[in-house]
């Protein structure tokens, strides 16, 4: 019989189920049987399952993979790192970084199914807080797959393939692809469902009910339910638990850990010992004053022109001049080497970040997009002109539905402005994709050598990654995407 992948990472799962924590001592001692029938044990394996997603393979490759195929970034130079297909749209079935997303997100889910599997609701609230949180993770990873290897939710979801949905406690060398709508289905009921097991409040280092609601509003955004997207943004906004960042607070917004940071929401927690230097998605965007990093992905020019339309925007701190002694702009093969550091920094250490996952920014981003859809323009950009004030703009540098600065429409506005103030998180090809537009790059970069121009239109079959082809020799019943 064929050994399963998911299989093979098992035993590292249970070997972080008993020793790793984020921010505990490690638990250990225990066999996985015991390990699961209290309390501290479920905590423990808990604990570990933030652990996996934590992991090198995971969060590294899930902010890369994401953020790549947008149009916020150039990559100045070939690479032999995955990241160069990912970034090129060339993607193929043996890609080292889709092959590692998915088995780690996979042994996660696992991880999550032994606590849901092993913990009852309504036996106590700190126990439906446990199970609460392994929902939300299973969720959430179902998410980042089904983004990743399955089409947008707006190209018919109910013929397109998604991922495996994973619920059971064995690693299944024949389970199918379901389908996407069937993917974005299961992982609304489990959020809804931890939303309302989640009674305790937490730090943003684990999950919470208002976590579970900024999520359900990103997922029923990417559906198009635009009444559900703003009610499960209101429940965040006004729960009063988070605090947008003032203008003064917007250039050191990510180098804070995340208990001192009260807009975040949820971030995987990373300290010190996490710090992976040279491995770290820092790494690839910044080379500090000391040499570390490889600093080869810059600023797009594209995104330099737009961020620098208004001098007092706070996010232009996040981009970094790399200057000769003589003060001449650096290059590397012809590009300006223009540094990101949302993902350095924290603590003074230049790799070191806690990845933000959700922040309450994009809760009023989110609901904008869905007034506008909605055509509650003057609601819409009220949002917008929040976001922009908590960036420092002021006047004329905000919006009106009288004046949207030479933009066609106010969803042009809000597109605009969630690429201003998410860019390199991760969402801006999904925003593209997700509303039927093309990823245009016109600007200086690797993804078209030539000429430095690129278009992707929202149907193109590489808009997705391809299923990891060793999975689909151990499953049969593994199908892969167009290629």
């Amino acid at each position: 019989m064929k050994t399963s992948s998911l299989i093979r990472t098992l035993p590292l799962f249970l070997g972080l189920l008993a020793s790793c924590s984020i921010d505990k001592t490690p638990y250990d001692g225990l066999s996985e049987s015991e390990l699961l029938t209290n309390e501290q044990g479920l905590r423990a394996a808990t604990d570990g399952n933030y652990t996996i997603i934590k992991s090198l393979d995971y969060t590294r490759n899930l902010y890369i993979m994401n953020e790549f195929q947008g149009d916020n970034v150039t990559l100045s130079g070939t690479t032999t790192d995955p990241l160069f297909l990912t970034y090129t749209y060339r993607h193929t079935a043996d890609q080292g970084n889709a092959l590692q997303i998915y088995r780690k997100g996979y042994a996660a889910i696992i991880g999550c199914n032994k606590v849901i599997t092993a913990t009852t609701a309504g036996q106590s609230k700190e126990l439906d807080q446990l199970l609460g949180e392994n929902l939300f993770l299973r969720a959430m990873i179902h998410f980042d797959l089904v983004r990743l290897f399955g089409r947008p939710y707006t190209q018919s979801p109910e013929s397109n393939l998604g991922i495996i949905i994973k619920t059971d406690l064995t690693p299944d060398d024949n389970a199918s692809r379901a389908t996407v709508k069937a993917v974005y289905d299961f992982i609304v009921a489990d959020l809804k469902k931890a939303a309302s097991l989640m009674t305790i409040a937490k730090s943003s280092s684990y999950a919470t009910a208002e976590a579970a609601h900024a999520l359900l509003s990103r997922v029923y955004l990417y559906q198009n339910q635009n009444d559900l997207a703003i009610e499960e943004a209101n429940l965040v906004i006004n729960s009063k638990r988070y605090t947008l960042a003032t203008p003064t607070q917007v250039p050191t917004f990510y180098t804070l850990e995340n208990e001192q940071n009260p807009e975040i929401i949820f971030a995987i927690k990373h300290t010190l010992r996490d710090d992976r230097t040279w491995s770290a998605i820092g790494s690839m965007y910044y080379t500090s004053p000391g040499g570390v990093g490889w600093g080869e992905v810059y600023a797009s020019q594209a995104y330099q022109d737009l961020i620098n339309q208004f001098p007092n925007d706070q996010r232009r701190s996040f981009l970094v001049r790399k200057l000769t002694s003589t003060g001449q702009q650096e290059k590397r093969n012809g590009i300006d080497k223009v540094y990101i550091t949302k993902f350095s920094n924290q603590g003074g250490i230049p790799t070191l970040s806690s990845p933000v996952v959700l922040r309450l920014s994009e809760m009023y981003l989110n609901r904008a997009e869905a007034y506008a859809k909605k055509g509650q323009l003057d609601q819409a950009i009220a949002d917008i002109n929040t976001i922009r004030t908590r960036a420092g703009l002021s006047g004329t540098a905000l919006f009106s539905t009288s004046d949207l600065k030479g933009l066609a429409s106010v969803l042009d506005v809000v597109l605009q402005e969630r690429r201003l103030e998410l860019a390199f998180e991760g969402h801006r090809a999904y925003d593209l994709y997700r509303n039927n537009r093309s990823l245009v790059r016109n600007y200086p970069g690797y993804h078209n050598i030539q000429t430095g121009q690129q278009t992707v239109p929202a149907t193109d079959k590489q808009v997705v990654h391809l299923i990891p082809e060793s999975e689909i020799v151990l499953n049969g019943n593994l199908k892969q995407n167009p290629i």
